[in-house]
């Protein structure tokens, strides 16, 4: 990991995967009073916004598993799902496994400009290269790691 872009989306990615070390399958779809999603909705939605922001506009093909954006996407919620969820323990192999294929891919087209550029839902950043796709995941997943941590707090009550 030669860029710094790559060390902190390992770092942010491994402070995910220990929010759930201890997690198991039938916990991971608790929805806590006053929460729309679960700790499995939140892992699957930062799988799927990193492929979407990682890939935007890159010859690399997304690996996202069938049905995950139609159960990940923004606005989705788990009572929408179906059958053929995966097991927690797949999430953390999935999440464990893309931060480095992003960076074996994506690592010589970080100053790349995109073609779709992407404001934000707030307006107030527009990201336009590789990298600022990349550096925005830190936020992104942040917040997702914090909805891990609140649920799992609210669960443990």
């Amino acid at each position: 990991m030669g860029n710094y872009i790559f060390k902190h989306l390992q770092f942010a990615r491994e402070n995910t995967i220990s929010q759930i070390a201890e997690v198991n399958d039938e916990t991971s779809h608790i929805i806590p009073e006053g929460f729309s999603n679960n700790i499995k909705w939140n892992l699957g939605h930062i799988y799927v916004v990193h492929e979407m922001f990682a890939f935007r506009s890159h010859e690399e093909k997304m690996m996202i598993p069938d049905h995950f954006t139609e159960w990940f996407s923004r606005g989705t919620k788990p009572g929408d799902w179906g059958e053929g969820v995966p097991p927690i323990d797949e999430f953390a192999r999935m999440l464990e496994s893309q931060v480095n294929r992003i960076e074996q891919l994506l690592e010589p087209h970080l100053n790349e400009t995109v073609g779709n550029l992407f404001t934000t839902s707030t307006g107030s950043l527009t990201l336009s290269t590789v990298e600022e796709f990349l550096s925005f995941c830190f936020y992104h997943e942040g917040v997702h790691i914090q909805a891990i941590k609140s649920i799992k707090r609210m669960i443990q009550q």
